[in-house]
């Protein structure tokens, strides 16, 4: 992508880790950034909204996105596609605005392909027994897609090295604590401020006049 003003993050993490609470949270404090919606074929769950936790859309409709290369990335996840919108993306990161994308390690590997600079955080359980017990206190999936994302978690966390930060979820505040220095410290680089504040910088820098 071209030089854009904004930050792009990945934050991935095995379901039930806790990175959707997490990027919800730092978000409250930061109005000037955003989650990116995704679209995805699967049916929505009980309380969730179009346009708002996802872009629902047919199937047919996604793999036509796709032959129109309308996804920055894209992935099948336990039957179901999700996709991340190029143009959408492209247009906050040009307004300044920094932008979180929840997604998978298989997405994350497209994204950094066409965005090379993109800062990745890995969200790891402090234990196998405690996913699980998320998992079934969180009420949504039956007790064999449980068994499913369990297995499924096991295969995410060995990609957890291909990331530039590792968050260990196991006390909440904490985690959170440990997000917001990262995005905060990747905001205040030396790159990120001179792409963001370039007219000031050049103010500052230039030479008096005579």
């Amino acid at each position: 992508m071209q030089e854009l003003s904004g930050n792009l993050f990945i934050v991935s993490a095995p379901s039930g880790a806790g990175k959707s609470s997490l990027i919800n949270a730092l978000l409250k404090n930061h109005p000037d950034m955003q989650v990116s919606v995704s679209h995805t074929t699967r049916q929505p769950r009980p309380g969730e909204i179009d346009g708002v936790h996802y872009h629902f859309i047919s199937v047919e409709q996604f793999k036509q996105r796709i032959v129109e290369n309308e996804f920055l990335e894209w992935a099948e996840v336990f039957g179901n596609f999700y996709g991340t919108s190029r143009s959408a993306i492209v247009a906050n990161l040009s307004q300044g605005i920094d932008v979180f994308l929840d997604i998978d390690w298989q997405g994350a590997r497209q994204i950094r392909q066409q965005a090379p600079g993109t800062l990745g955080i890995f969200i790891l359980p402090p234990s196998m027994a405690a996913l699980q017990q998320r998992l079934v206190q969180r009420g949504q999936d039956s007790d064999e897609v449980i068994a499913k994302r369990m297995a499924q978690a096991q295969s995410e966390m060995q990609h957890a090295d291909e990331y530039e930060y590792l968050i260990i979820n196991d006390d909440f505040e904490q985690a959170l604590r440990e997000l917001n220095h990262i995005v905060l410290s990747q905001r205040n680089s030396l790159p990120s401020q001179q792409s963001r504040h370039r007219l000031l910088m050049q103010q500052l820098l230039a030479k008096p006049a005579k």
